[in-house]
């Protein structure tokens, strides 16, 4: 359900048109494909194998994020201190 959630989530703050473009961009294709199929797999009931091949999925989308939220982490008081 919360994969679900996260599509629409996407969708609604990007908008249908740019959702649409983000998955099927050349870079992201690998990583949707794993995203869709880790879904598909948690919906026919395997929800272990499921959610690991969705999070790499999602790794994989996502890569060019992580540096920018660390960055921000860092700018933190205490969670700054620590990294």
């Amino acid at each position: 359900m919360g994969n679900l959630m996260f599509l629409s989530g996407v969708t609604l703050t990007i908008g249908p048109k740019q959702t649409m473009k983000f998955f099927v961009r050349p870079r992201n294709q690998r990583g949707a494909f794993c995203f869709l199929f880790g879904l598909a797999l948690v919906l026919y009931g395997w929800p272990f194998f499921g959610l690991i091949v969705e999070g790499q999925g999602f790794v994989a989308m996502f890569r060019g994020v992580f540096p920018w939220g660390l960055i921000f982490l860092m700018t933190v008081p205490v969670v700054g201190w620590v990294l």
